[in-house]
C-alpha cells in the first residue's frame, strides 16, 4: 500500500493530465491539432507568468491578492504611455516595471513594518489599484482615437516594437509570451532551487523564527519575494497590453484567480507539496488545456469555473490526505 500510495502521490496529478489530454482529442480531434496546442500555451502565456511570480510568495508563506489589478494597471498604463503621451515602447515597460517593483514594495512595507497580515495588506493593494488604474483614462479603456475624461483625442499608438511581445513568433513558430514565460519560468526555478537565496526562500516559509535565529535577514527576503511578483505581475501586463493592443479597463477579468490556481496546482505535481515553479506551469498549462477542451466541447461556461474549483479542491486533498495517511 505504501509503494501505491508514494506512486499516486508522485503521478497521480500527471496521470489525470495526461487522461484528459486524450480523452479531449479522442471525442474532439481538433483538439490536437498543433495551432490549438500553441494556442493553449498562448492563453496561459499571461496568468502563466503572473504564477511564478506569485509562487515567490507561496514559497515564503505568504499571498499576494494585488497580482492582477498590478497587471490591469500596466495594461492601461502602457496604453496611456504610448497612446495618449506617445512615448516609445521600450521606456513604457521599464516605467511598467518600475510601477510594479513599487506596489511589490510597499507591499513588503505594509507586511514587513507595520505588521499587517499578508492577505489584508495586498487585498487592499489589489483594490486601491484596481482604482488608479481608472484615474488616468477617466475610467475609459484607451485607444487611438479615444476620447479621454478631459475631453481630448487620443492620437498616439502602439509601438510595433511593443506589439511584438505580444504577438510576435520567434522563427514564426514559437509566439514571443510563450518564450518570455518559459524564461521567467528557468530563472524563478534556478533562484528557487540552485542557489543559497532559494533555501532561504523556502526555509523562511517552512520557519520565518528558526530562519531568523540563524542569521537570515528575514524582513529583506519578505521585501524581495513582493517586490518579484510585483515585477513579474507588471511584466504580465505588459505582454497582454502588447497582445490586445490596447487599454483594456476590464483586462484584469479572471487573471488573478487563475494564477493563483495555477500556483496551488502545482503543490500536487509530482507530489512537490511545496510551491514550485515547475509544478505552477504544469498547472497553468492544465488549466489551459481544461478550459479549451470543455470549450471544445460547448460546455457553457458557468460550468467551466466550477470544474476548475473541483480540480484545485481534488487536486490539493489528494496531495495531502494521502500524504497525512503515510
Amino acid at each position: 500500500m505504501s509503494k501505491f500510495t508514494d506512486f499516486a502521490i508522485k503521478w497521480g496529478f500527471l496521470i489525470v493530465m495526461g487522461t484528459l489530454f486524450l480523452v479531449f482529442g479522442l471525442v474532439e480531434p481538433a483538439f490536437w491539432n498543433p495551432g490549438n496546442l500553441f494556442n493553449i500555451l498562448l492563453s496561459v502565456c499571461i496568468f502563466g507568468t503572473m504564477a511564478l511570480g506569485e509562487t515567490f510568495v507561496l514559497v515564503i508563506d505568504g499571498m499576494d491578492l494585488s497580482i492582477g489589478s498590478t497587471a490591469a494597471l500596466s495594461v492601461m498604463i502602457s496604453a496611456y504611455c504610448m497612446v495618449v503621451l506617445e512615448m516609445g515602447g521600450f521606456i513604457t515597460v521599464i516605467i511598467c516595471l518600475v510601477i510594479g517593483l513599487l506596489i511589490g514594495f510597499i507591499n513588503g512595507f505594509m507586511i514587513v513594518k507595520v505588521k499587517i497580515p499578508p492577505l489584508l495588506a495586498t487585498l487592499g493593494m489589489m483594490f486601491l489599484v484596481q482604482g488608479l488604474q481608472l484615474i488616468p483614462s477617466g475610467g475609459r479603456s484607451i485607444g487611438r482615437g479615444a476620447i479621454l475624461g478631459n475631453g481630448k483625442e487620443a492620437m498616439g499608438q502602439f509601438s510595433e516594437g511593443f506589439k511584438e511581445l505580444g504577438q510576435g513568433r520567434v522563427l514564426g513558430i514559437i509566439p514571443v509570451p510563450v518564450l518570455i514565460m518559459v524564461l521567467v519560468a528557468i530563472f524563478v526555478f534556478i533562484v528557487l532551487s540552485r542557489t543559497k537565496y532559494g533555501r532561504t526562500f523556502y526555509a523562511l516559509g517552512g520557519n520565518a523564527e528558526a530562519t531568523r535565529l540563524v542569521g537570515a535577514n528575514v524582513k529583506k527576503f519578505t521585501m524581495v519575494a513582493y517586490m518579484a511578483s510585483g515585477l513579474i505581475a507588471s511584466l504580465a501586463g505588459v505582454l497582454l497590453a502588447a497582445r490586445v493592443g490596447r487599454g483594456d479597463v476590464g483586462s484584469q477579468g479572471t487573471l488573478l484567480m487563475d494564477a493563483i490556481g495555477a500556483a496551488l496546482i502545482g503543490f500536487a505535481v509530482l507530489g512537490a507539496r511545496r510551491p514550485n515553479p515547475f509544478g505552477t506551469i504544469v498547472g497553468a498549462i492544465f488549466i489551459g488545456m481544461l478550459m479549451n477542451g470543455l470549450t471544445m466541447l460547448s460546455m457553457q461556461y458557468f460550468w467551466q469555473d466550477f470544474l476548475k474549483g473541483c480540480v484545485l479542491v481534488a487536486a490539493l486533498a489528494f496531495t495531502f490526505g494521502l500524504q497525512k495517511r503515510k
